[in-house]
């Protein structure tokens, strides 16, 4: 059997721009992308500090070292500039793998930097 377990999660970064009009997602910057081992295209749920809201997207590229947390389309409704979330990758494992699993966690600083 497998589980479905926390694979990677970026910590409090803070939303830099939202866009409405546009197709959909959520733009981070590579650099806390590869910190996080999460993927372009990846789904991922984006939990909104300030005002509790949860969505599920996914993730599109931002410019390294840019510090860009973009809330795209739809979900720019979700969450303001200067807001902070909790960006959360979830993978599949056995059970087995899942007892001695650790994910991945990011903790940007100031800026969305690492």
């Amino acid at each position: 059997m497998q589980i479905q377990i926390l694979k990677s999660k970026v910590h409090r970064a803070t939303i830099t721009e939202a866009n409405l009009n546009y197709v959909g997602s959520l733009t981070l910057d590579q650099d806390l992308m590869d910190a996080a081992q999460m993927v372009e295209y990846e789904k991922i749920q984006v939990v909104n500090v300030n005002n509790g809201e949860r969505i599920e997207t996914y993730l599109i590229k931002g410019e390294r070292g840019s510090g860009v947390c973009c809330l795209n389309g739809p979900a720019a409704r979700k969450g303001a500039v200067g807001d902070i979330v909790i960006i959360i990758s979830y993978g599949l494992v056995d059970v087995k793998e899942g007892k001695d699993w650790q994910p991945i966690v990011v903790f940007p600083k100031e800026g969305n930097k690492l």
